[in-house]
This record gives C-alpha cells, structure tokens and sequence, in this order.
C-alpha cells in the first residue's frame, strides 16, 4: 500500500496533482479506507511513472487519452493513438528535412544576370499559396518589410523580401510561432547570414530527437504498467 504522499514524492510533484490525476482518469480509481483516505498500490505508481513519461512523448492530452484507454482495456484505442504520435513524428522530421533543403536553396545567391523578380502583394501570396491577410499579417510582426510604391503605396517585395517569406512559410509548417520567425528573419536579414536559422534548425532538430526517445522511454513504463494491469486482471 502506498500513501498519496509516496506517489508526490517519487516525481516532485504534490499529492494534490496525484489526485487530480485520479480524478482526471490518468490513474485507475483508488479504494478508500473506512476514514475516506486514498489507498494507492504498486499499479498505480507504475500507471503515474507511465502517464508522466507520456506527456513529454505525446502531449498531456494525448498522454491522458492513452492512460484512459488502458484503464478500459481498449487496446485498439490506446494503439492507434501511439501509432498516431509516431506518424506526427516522421511528418515533423520529413518536414525539417524539406526545411533544410529549401532553406539551402532559398539563401543561395542568384546567379548573375538572373535577379529574382519584383512581386507585389497578389503574385506572392500565389507563389506561396497563402492569402494576402496572412502576408499583411507577417509584416504586422515584424516578418516582412516590404517598400511602398511612390505614388499608389502599393507593397513591392524585393529579392530579400521574397527569401524572407519563403523562409517564414517554411518555418510556420515547422510549427514555428510568428515572433519566433520574426526574430529569425530579422537577424538573418540584420545580419545578411543564415546563422540564426541553421540555429533554430538545429533547435528544431534537437526537440525532434527529445520527444523520440521521450517516446522509448514511454513505451517501457507503459508496458510495465499493462503488464502489472493485465496481471490484475487474470489475463
């Protein structure tokens, strides 16, 4: 038998958050004792040591979805799930590796005799495929800085302007928020180098690599726990 303070102190966390995760369903129900107080075991330590190792791997909603299908025995659910996470995963690292690619084609020089094209507002959304809101919106954070025409102030995006752009559509399907681009973009363009973004490549690389082997590691401790369930169960 194990006191809601065992569980607390295990993880550094109160007996307060051990029982909201009772009550939230990421641990399975405690019995009480006559006096009303929590009853913990041996399945429950294991069922907190796996929800917590879940929530790095797959997200506290995620993670708490997965405990409560292995509560119920649903092991289609709970499977899918995973399986869910894993694909996000590799779509996540597809992505980075485009990323780079582009990123290298991007910021190369053009070559001589070739300038890329003046766009105005219109034929850069087209190219990149968003609407104009969201290019008025970048430059409302910061991200872009176009010149105005003299005479009708329409925006013109210049060579700079259109690497910009392209470097923010790229980092935005990264999962990049517009004020983390934006200080990216404007050191890059500060700068005139692509330190700053092969630094948050490399940031984003490094996350990747965190919540695969949070994902090993989850694996483990939700195994041992279905183990110890199953064992409960007589199955």
């Amino acid at each position: 038998m194990k006191r809601p303070t065992d569980l607390a102190r295990e993880h550094g966390i109160s007996t307060q958050a051990v029982r909201n995760y009772e009550q939230d369903g990421f641990l399975p129900p405690a019995e009480r004792t006559p006096s009303g107080y929590r009853i913990y075991t041996e399945l429950h330590a294991a069922a907190l040591r796996a929800f917590l190792a879940l929530i790095p791997a797959y997200g506290h909603a995620l993670g708490g979805q997965i405990m409560r299908a292995a509560h119920r025995n649903a092991l289609d659910e709970l499977l899918t799930t995973i399986d869910r996470g894993h694909a996000q995963l590799l779509r996540d690292r597809e992505t980075l590796d485009s990323v780079r690619e582009a990123v290298d084609h991007l910021t190369a020089q053009a070559p001589p005799g070739k300038p890329t094209t003046a766009r105005n507002i219109g034929e850069l959304a087209h190219q990149l495929s968003v609407t104009r809101a969201t290019l008025r919106n970048w430059e409302a954070v910061g991200i872009l800085a176009p010149q105005r025409e003299k005479g009708t102030g329409y925006r013109v995006y210049q060579a700079g302007d259109i690497r910009d752009a392209e470097l923010a559509h790229l980092l935005r399907r990264g999962g990049y928020p517009l004020e983390h681009i934006a200080t990216v973009v404007q050191q890059i363009r500060t700068a005139g180098g692509t330190d700053s973004l092969a630094r948050a490549l490399d940031d984003w690389q490094r996350k990747l690599n965190a919540q695969g082997l949070a994902m090993l590691k989850a694996a483990t401790l939700l195994s041992a726990y279905l183990e110890l369930a199953a064992a409960g169960r007589g199955t």
